[in-house]
């Protein structure tokens, strides 16, 4: 069962800059029902599963799924009912929370480049290498826990080092045979309220439920500017890959 949603409504434009504030958090249905939109699922991760497992058996490509949120949009949600019927044997799943003293003295792309996917896997990263330029952007006190040189800590350079060395490994992966598909689940911040007083109010999500969300929750408007600055890179991203084609 084909669905009919075009995805190049959430598509972001090479080269434009997002404000979040711009964009909707909420699309008109592609389903009547809960009952018809199950259907549809399951529809559609049968046939991701099929193409999973003509992907291990090729071993040629690996595939990265990257994704990103503020707390409580439906990350862990979403790669549970999209990958749950896929071969558990060619799919992996990595959480990157805060990053151990052993991680903390390796350069910041380290644990999650030893998490890659193999050839002929499926690879899906709930936050990612991005979280160093965000929560450690917001949240400078990690960024001096990291260990590094003084002369590193420039304000000025460090988050331009960054997203250039975020930029050279995904075109190093795409030369490589990875390809890389990110997600970003967005929000209002109006209903990461309301999803946070139903994880308190029903006991069978309080366990979802801490009180470092309601403290991170202070640091939105933080976040919505520190989102928009990552997708400037994405231009000169994307003209490296295309480079990469064409030779």
């Amino acid at each position: 069962m084909k669905m009919k949603l075009d995805t190049t409504q959430f598509r972001v434009k090479e080269g434009h800059a997002v404000n979040l504030g711009q964009w909707p958090t909420r699309v008109d249905p592609f389903y009547t029902s809960k009952k018809d939109y199950k259907k549809r699922l399951q529809s559609q991760v049968s046939e991701l599963s099929d193409l999973q497992q003509l992907h291990y058996a090729s071993n040629r490509y690996a595939m990265l799924l990257v994704f990103q949120a503020m707390d409580a949009a439906g990350k862990d949600g979403a790669i549970r009912h999209v990958m749950s019927g896929v071969n558990p044997q060619g799919c992996q799943v990595f959480s990157f929370q805060h990053p151990s003293a052993m991680e903390l003295d390796h350069d910041f792309l380290w644990r999650t480049n030893k998490a890659l996917p193999e050839r002929g896997r499926i690879g899906i990263f709930n936050r990612s290498y991005y979280e160093e330029v965000l929560i450690v952007r917001v949240h400078k006190e990690i960024l001096h826990s990291q260990n590094l040189p003084d002369a590193l800590l420039n304000e000025n350079t460090i988050w331009r080092d960054r997203h250039q060395s975020i930029v050279d490994m995904e075109a190093h992966l795409h030369r490589n045979g990875t390809r890389i598909c990110k997600f970003f689940l967005h929000l209002s911040k109006e209903e990461q309220r309301q999803r946070f007083l139903d994880r308190i109010d029903d006991a069978d999500k309080n366990w979802k439920f801490s009180m470092a969300d309601s403290e991170e929750r202070k640091f939105w408007d933080d976040y919505m500017r520190a989102y928009p600055k990552i997708t400037p890179e994405r231009r000169r991203e994307l003209k490296q890959i295309r480079k990469t084609l064409s030779d």
